[in-house]
């Protein structure tokens, strides 16, 4: 975690182009394969999606709304839960390196959850690493 605890910051660089990781991140097919099972998508200010996740014991809807996408560059939406108090915003900031593509994810407001040990920092933190370290790495490398 950053210096600033209250927000999540990772980054990782993929042996992939530019291209390639836009659309993992942005095709709802693709995103299918190494995210979530998200309802539909659409890298479209405005546009709301949905998918279910969470601990074996519980699954959570996550309810989520687009609020910036620069193609190639810049992906971010809320991030909250139905039936639950609080709101996240999940960043993805995308730069060219050589051939490959430095990615950093940034997920703030995690604080306005409610006290819930599903919703702690570190279980976040570890879900990205995972989500961006393993799955997609794995992912758009392949």
């Amino acid at each position: 975690m950053n210096t600033d605890e209250k927000i999540i910051t990772i980054q990782y660089q993929y042996n992939a182009s530019l291209e390639k990781v836009w659309q993992a991140l942005t095709d709802k097919d693709q995103m299918r394969l190494w995210y979530f099972n998200v309802s539909d998508f659409e890298p479209v200010k405005g546009f709301e999606f949905h998918f279910e996740a969470g601990p074996a014991h519980k699954l959570f809807m996550h309810l989520c709304k687009v609020i910036e996408a620069v193609k190639e560059q810049k992906l971010a939406y809320t991030w909250r839960y139905e039936g639950y108090d609080g709101d996240s915003l999940v960043s993805f900031t995308l730069m060219p390196e050589n051939q490959e593509t430095k990615l950093i994810l940034t997920h703030e407001g995690l604080e306005s959850f409610p006290p819930n040990p599903d919703f702690a920092k570190a279980n976040f933190r570890q879900g990205w690493i995972e989500i961006l370290g393993t799955n997609l790495k794995n992912f758009v490398e392949k």
